[in-house]
């Protein structure tokens, strides 16, 4: 197992891209506000030494470095209702992807495994605790998967309120989930997952995988969303162990957690929206919690080495040729840590980057009705995802013309985006006749696992290209 060493706490930087020209009357101003987190990788790979060397103190508000063998708790939860015994390799590949990520568990964080079917058991290390991470304990985790079998129904709720007891009993401040199913959550009401996503929602976040495809989409992506974390299928059971690798080897890499966007509108001023757009478009304007006069807090999750862009709505009071303002402040911040609890995020600055939205009224057309780039291309990617999902609700629907048109007009968006990856997964549900009118035709035939990608996938973005 490879071990790397964490450097420091990341710092944060946020840019805003808009064009703050309006109209006069003008109401409605667009920014893309990309934020940045550096610092707070690896090491080059290198691996963790037996006796750490002495941390320099940092400049950022008094904060140390954190301690490279803590700070962190995973509980992993693996299906195993009766539908992973078929075929039998399906449970086999489970636990051998269960052991890869219990292999890429950093020395020291603390960790459980819960086997979940119509229940939620804690199959190591048990007794309703986690272990500290060690060779030995992994050793230990690796050795119970072989207990693990398929028998039961499917009740997630169960597995993740099973989760969030176990991770509230560490002392971290990064928390976090990894969850498998194959299965549709037929073991519980809809309202009883619900529930227990928004019991969790703020607790830890959670990546959430499907195997094969009997599972629902929705289900999946809602738990990734709710619990501001990753989606995708996984259709061949033989590639779980990478992917479960690459999952532990990213929630690994995170060093702060409930970040949080926070915007400030002037009088007069409101959000009209606040939207994740890369590396996934992700609403996030119905989370946002009050955080004093004419502010609100927008959760980011937990942050490592790493660059995301949020697209701000502001309606700001109409105003006369000549006048501007400032529409929003935007900041990134943090809740004030407990530092009994998280010492070495104690002397964390509470604002760790800010950027600021302007308004300015003008009678100059050629500013006003001018579209940034960003901002034009990440409208553009929240279309597409909205277009491929109504395109494949309209074809499970039967309404071959409505799936056409919407089908159609994401591979217009996604070959005008340079959205490739998207465009490769489209091109397996539709034939595509001209690319930039988006003229296509509903394949006859579709891969059930090629249509639950497509869907799966939807919401990826790519990078605007600056």
């Amino acid at each position: 197992m490879a071990n790397f060493a964490k450097s420091t706490v990341p710092r944060f930087s946020a840019e805003v891209y808009q064009n703050e020209y309006l109209p006069e009357g003008g109401r409605e101003v667009n920014a893309i506000v990309t934020v940045t987190s550096t610092g707070g990788g690896t090491t080059g790979g290198m691996p963790i030494p037996a006796i750490p060397a002495p941390a320099e103190p940092r400049d950022l508000g008094g904060a140390q470095p954190r301690d490279q063998s803590g700070g962190a708790a995973v509980v992993i939860m693996v299906d195993c209702s009766g539908s992973m015994d078929y075929p039998p390799e399906k449970m086999r590949n489970a636990r051998d992807a269960t052991a890869a990520a219990i292999d890429a568990i950093r020395d020291g964080v603390a960790f459980a495994v819960v086997a979940g079917t119509h229940k939620a058991e804690e199959i190591f290390p048990g007794g309703g605790r986690l272990a500290t991470a060690d060779p030995a304990t992994r050793a230990r985790a690796k050795d119970a998967l072989r207990g693990l079998s398929a028998d039961g129904g499917t009740a997630i709720g169960t597995w993740l309120r099973l989760a969030d007891r176990l991770l509230a009993s560490a002392d971290a401040p990064i928390r976090h989930g990894i969850l498998l199913t194959d299965g549709r959550n037929e073991h519980e009401e809809p309202g009883e997952l619900r529930a227990a996503l928004d019991a969790c929602a703020g607790r830890f976040t959670c990546d959430a995988r499907g195997v094969g495809t009997d599972w629902e989409v929705k289900e999946v992506t809602g738990i990734a969303s709710a619990l501001l974390g990753t989606a995708d299928i996984v259709a061949d059971p033989s590639h779980l162990a990478a992917d479960f690798t690459r999952m532990m080897d990213a929630a690994m890499g995170k060093e702060i957690a409930d970040v949080s966007l926070r915007v400030w509108t002037p009088v007069g001023a409101e959000v009209a929206f606040v939207k994740q757009v890369a590396p996934a478009v992700e609403d996030l304007t119905d989370r946002r919690t009050e955080a004093g006069a004419r502010a609100g807090d927008y959760p980011t999750g937990s942050w490592g080495d790493e660059s995301r862009d949020y697209h701000l709505c502001v309606r700001v009071p109409a105003a006369d040729v000549g006048q501007e303002m400032l529409a929003a402040r935007v900041s990134l911040v943090l809740p004030q840590h407990d530092p009994r609890r998280d010492p070495q995020h104690a002397g964390l600055p509470a604002t760790l980057a800010q950027g600021l939205v302007r308004a300015v009224w003008t009678e100059d057309m050629a500013a006003s009705t001018a579209i940034n780039p960003q901002v034009a291309h990440y409208t553009g990617q929240a279309e597409l995802a909205q277009a491929i999902q109504q395109g494949l609700d309209a074809r499970k629907a039967g309404d071959t013309d409505g799936a056409t048109a919407k089908l159609g007009r994401a591979v217009q968006l996604a070959n005008a985006s340079g959205n490739e990856d998207t465009a490769k997964l489209l091109a397996k549900v539709v034939d595509v006749v001209d690319v930039a009118t988006g003229t296509v035709r509903l394949k006859a035939k579709v891969a059930e696992a090629d249509e639950m990608t497509l869907e799966t996938r939807s919401t990826k973005t790519v990078r605007v290209k600056r």
